[in-house]
């Protein structure tokens, strides 16, 4: 097998070249046992770490060469899909809670050398000694303070101690004060601190006050103001998100909610339906405030204030991403201040009163029931979707092929003629579900 280049790589991903923390990461990681990077929400850690993996994995090795513990299951398949578009020619999978257990099991009949997993269902594999551990050499904890927060000390111990020959180790954090844990036997790190460079520049803050304690109302406004581009809207707790976002679709705002109490492919198609479009505002829970593949969020709005200056930081980092620009709003009712972990006083926003409601979107998110495994590609989807469902080039956005199911972003107008269409239809040879995704 023959590993590709770093330029070719970069190419696939994108980018032209790696930034400063990129670059001093690869170089550190491959030369120290133990190294924790620090550096902020959307700065580039995961082409941080998996670039210097991809030097440390041995062709001629047999079985898992390097775990990565994450928080959630939706960081998992990110780094995953960072992996596979890297190109490397190593198997990686990605092993989570929600996620059909039997076929993980058959994923580990061939071990990949790349294991993402959240801590229980890695520890659960574990248990059930469906992969052998002693290949493990290299562990990666990425948002391990994150992991630890959500009570995942137990899991993450239990797995280190089951990992007999490990002999590098990588803590990757998006937050500056952070203790690292005995268990992970981590001691005395290079520690790369990147936490001051921020991405964050081209952030403007604001301030919207509402008169009613609720700030529903204000809300609609605020986002009445904003029109069509990509909001993320945060409450402080799931039943907030929910209760904030049926609130907006009543009063005639298209949005979708976005929590831990969701089942994962509602989790999935959300997250789908707001990266290509089909959807503006996301309101959500801190759920969505790191460790997501949400590219060009143009506005947060800080529907409830955030408990703490780290996650006032990890939210705000969801904008104004890789040198783009953004706009953060504190949503206040008349009574409230601006937190003191806010340093600077920002501009307060007098909302026009007549606003019209945000235009609905243009697309609609298409539901396949075929992904990867089924051998389905984009080039299949826009195929089938062209010549039986009577698509034009124009008709389609953005398309993502998963391993078992797949999204296309349709016109709106055209979806209905399309599902007709293609319903009793085969698409190389087999007959998938077709829907609109909710």
């Amino acid at each position: 097998m023959q590993v590709p280049s770093k330029k070719d790589i970069l190419a696939r991903l994108g980018i032209e070249k790696l930034n400063d923390m990129q670059e001093t990461a690869n170089t550190t990681i491959i030369k120290e046992k133990n190294t924790l990077l620090l550096s902020p929400t959307g700065s580039g850690k995961t082409i941080a770490f998996l670039l210097p993996v991809l030097n440390i994995l041995k062709t001629t090795a047999k079985g898992v060469q390097c775990l990565i513990l994450v928080p959630s299951r939706e960081l998992a398949l990110q780094i995953e899909q960072v992996w596979k578009k890297m190109g490397t020619g190593f198997k990686a999978n990605s092993f989570y809670g929600g996620h059909d257990i039997e076929t993980e099991i058959n994923n580990l009949a061939q071990a990949p050398a790349l294991l993402i997993g959240t801590p229980g269902r890695i520890a659960d594999h574990i248990n059930r000694a469906s992969f052998a551990t002693g290949t493990i050499t290299t562990l990666i904890l990425d948002e391990f303070d994150k992991s630890l927060a959500l009570g995942f000390e137990e899991e993450m111990s239990f797995i280190v101690g089951k990992l007999p020959h490990i002999n590098k180790r990588i803590l990757v954090s998006a937050t500056a004060a952070v203790t690292i844990p005995e268990f992970t036997g981590a001691q005395n790190p290079t520690i790369l601190d990147f936490i001051s460079e921020t991405p964050t520049q081209g952030l403007e803050l604001k301030t919207v006050i509402s008169d009613e304690k609720d700030k529903v109302n204000t809300l609609v406004q605020l986002l009445s103001y904003i029109g069509a581009e990509s909001t993320l809207i945060f409450c402080n707790h799931r039943e907030a998100a929910e209760r904030a976002g049926k609130h907006l679709t009543d009063l005639g705002i298209d949005n979708a909610y976005f929590h831990g109490g969701l089942e994962q492919m509602e989790r999935e198609q959300t997250l789908t339906r707001f990266r290509n479009g089909s959807v503006y505002f996301l309101v959500a829970t801190d759920l969505a405030a790191r460790g997501l593949d949400i590219p060009s969020v143009k506005h947060i709005v800080h529907y409830h204030l955030p408990g703490t200056a780290e996650e006032f930081i990890h939210r705000n980092g969801r904008t104004a991403r890789m040198n783009a620009t953004g706009t953060a709003y504190l949503l206040l009712h008349k009574d409230e201040s601006v937190p003191a972990y806010i340093t600077e006083k920002p501009e307060v926003l007098e909302l026009p009163t007549n606003s019209p409601l945000p235009p609905k979107p243009e697309w609609t998110t298409v539901y396949i029931s075929g992904g990867k495994k089924d051998k389905i590609n984009k080039t299949d989807i826009v195929g089938f979707f062209s010549k039986v469902g009577g698509l034009e080039k124009d008709d389609l956005g953005m398309l993502e092929v998963k391993d078992f199911n797949s999204f296309a972003a349709v016109k709106k107008n055209k979806v209905k003629d399309l599902l007709r269409k293609v319903q009793q239809k085969k698409m190389k040879g087999k007959k998938y579900k077709i829907a609109e995704a909710r």
